[in-house]
């Protein structure tokens, strides 16, 4: 996607500086505008006359290309009302379907491994599922960045005893503080124990490379608005040998989900992809440069500021190489970022983007940071105040103001976890809301220090 101007930046932002990326993504003109045609397709996808055949006609194009970008066939994709669908209808139907399984085999296939700091979706659906399904729930634990390791989860496995695990679910970057997690190795230490796994990535696409085939999960949840889609859309990716029971009954329009299919809403998730992602399903390479250049020089900034501050996650000087650092970036470098997006046309084969590739450490677009002798949500106030839009963490709380759990997993005490502050930056960032949010913070942090942790 070209690099919006500064007045189009300032549209988009509604005329603020809006670095919280990772709660929402502002939607591009070429979404919002394919968004709007698809919106006037008359017919529903499973109606069988005319109307209804052209519904189809768009909505499987649109399946289809996302299952490109995604790396998955097109049979493994579920469009899902969001995110948290999409890890509701995993870890319910997949629990659901094991258990069952496990005791048409006369065992017990009840054990959930869920990983410490994970979005509210899976936390909550899965202590659901344990005070009202009977799971027993295990939470593993990760380091002091967020991360898990793969021989934590090959411990928990063993001594649960993998022929009575039913899933186990992590992310694939930490919505709070952009830890990436080694999916691919996660994967694989549980499907040589037999265990099936869920993985959230969505925080991770559109931010580094996202391919369901290559992690070697059973199923990946997805979400259109974190890349500049619409609220509402998103997917779950289930492995043809994946086995989960339907969340939602009436229609069975898809597998192992019912209701009318949104074919406007699969056409603007598909188009934000084509802007966000190469042809090979990997992130815009010009694009992630810019966001970690851009996150960098923010992180050096806030340290410059406030020598106390403290950047939780790992740590962007440990990271991997990222895609297209070398330098070979199939002819992008030049070009304004995100101009090289997938080709919605590309004949590029489903599972394109199957193929391992290197990945970053952090995610590119996030800095997390806690604030000594600071409220959190106080300055969140100040900065917005001053024109600034950051959080505290994920927006997905209904408003609730509580430390972050993801910190307090991470072994932060709950003193300075009070003092956390996310800046989540994306596309359509420039330099000068960098600038701006460097200049408002002195002020901001005098007041919240004046103002105390009461």
């Amino acid at each position: 996607m070209p690099e919006v101007s500064e007045a189009a930046g300032a549209r988009l932002a509604g005329g603020r500086v809006y670095l919280d990326h990772a709660a929402t993504s502002p939607m591009p003109e070429p979404v919002l505008a394919a968004y709007a045609e698809a919106l006037r397709t008359v017919g529903n996808p499973a109606s069988t006359h005319g109307h209804g055949q052209r519904a189809s006609e768009v909505l499987e194009g649109a399946r289809e290309r996302l299952a490109r970008a995604l790396g998955c066939d097109r049979a493994e994709l579920i469009l899902t009302g969001g995110g948290t669908e999409s890890i509701n209808a995993a870890l319910k139907g997949m629990f659901w379907a094991a258990r069952r399984a496990g005791a048409a085999a006369g065992a017990e296939r009840t054990v959930l491994l869920v990983a410490e700091g994970e979005h509210h979706a899976t936390v909550e659906a899965a202590e659901w599922l344990r005070d009202e399904q009977g799971a027993e729930l295990r939470w593993l634990p990760v380091d002091a960045e967020g991360r898990l390791h793969p021989e934590t989860l090959a411990l928990a496995i063993s001594s649960a005893g993998a022929e009575r695990v039913a899933l186990a679910s992590f992310l694939w970057a930490n919505n709070e503080v952009g830890t990436v997690n080694d999916v691919a190795a996660l994967c694989a230490v549980a499907r040589t124990a037999g265990v099936a796994t869920h993985v959230d990535a969505v925080s991770a696409l559109g931010q580094i490379p996202v391919g369901f085939a290559a992690s070697g999960a059973d199923a990946l949840s997805v979400s259109a608005h974190k890349v500049g889609g619409p609220v509402g859309v998103g997917a779950l990716l289930l492995g043809r040998r994946a086995a989960a029971e339907a969340l939602l009954h009436g229609g069975s329009q898809q597998r192992a989900r019912s209701g009318t299919q949104d074919a406007a809403g699969a056409v603007a998730f598909a188009a934000a992809l084509d802007l966000a992602l190469d042809a090979a399903g990997r992130p815009d390479p010009v694009r992630v440069r810019r966001l970690a250049r851009l996150r960098d020089r923010l992180i050096e900034g806030v340290r410059g500021i406030d020598p106390a501050a403290v950047l939780r996650g790992a740590d962007p000087g440990s990271e991997g190489r990222e895609p297209g650092s070398d330098g070979r970036d199939s002819g992008s470098e030049g070009r304004e970022p995100g101009s090289a997006g997938r080709d919605p046309g590309a004949a590029d084969a489903p599972g394109a983007a199957a193929q391992p590739v290197p990945q970053p450490a952090r995610l590119p677009g996030n800095a997390h940071f806690t604030f000594p002798g600071c409220q959190g949500d106080s300055l969140v106030f100040l900065l917005d105040a001053a024109g600034i839009s950051v959080s505290v963490g994920s927006a997905c709380q209904a408003g609730v103001a509580e430390v972050s759990h993801v910190l307090l997993a991470m072994g932060v005490p709950e003193r300075e976890a009070a003092g956390a502050l996310r800046f989540t930056l994306g596309p359509e960032t420039r330099e000068a809301d960098v600038d701006a949010l460097l200049a408002a913070l002195p002020g901001a942090l005098e007041r919240a220090r004046a103002a105390g942790l009461a």
